[in-house]
């Protein structure tokens, strides 16, 4: 028989990674137990990542480091499938690292990944920290 799979949520993760409501944690951490032993495969997405990177910088005032080695957590839970997973590890190292906002480090791993070398934009700040994009801004030469 196959093992069901199921999505699993940003409010899932996040009352998890804060345990602000440990009744809501404790029932997170017994289904990511079930995902572990094989009972459910659960699945997500990069936006669920994304949110979560949002969510713990803005609402919880963590620092990046901090939520970088909880997405890194997240990304190696046994039993979890998450979508472009690699680019979210290269994008949550890049994001404290580099200290830049978490969509420019996911849209310059994406970038990488698709041998992408020139960015336009007007946020020269975060896109010129990566080595391996020229940056432009529209109109320039």
């Amino acid at each position: 028989m196959a093992v069901e799979r199921a999505f699993i949520d940003t409010n899932l993760f996040l009352r998890y990674l804060t345990n602000d409501i440990l009744e809501k944690a404790d029932q997170v951490e017994a289904l990511l137990q079930s995902a572990a032993v094989g009972e459910v495969l659960l699945v997500t997405t990069s936006l669920v990542i994304a949110e979560i990177v949002w969510t713990l910088a803005s609402f919880y005032g963590l620092p990046r480091e901090q939520i970088c080695d909880r997405i890194l957590a997240i990304l190696n839970t046994p039993g979890l499938e998450v979508a472009e997973s690699d680019l979210l590890i290269e994008a949550a190292t890049n994001y404290a690292a580099k200290n830049v906002d978490f969509i420019d480090a996911y849209n310059a791993a994406w970038m990488q990944q698709q041998q992408i070398s020139l960015a336009y934009t007007f946020d020269r700040k975060h896109f010129s920290r990566f080595e391996s994009i020229t940056v432009k801004t529209p109109g320039e030469s």
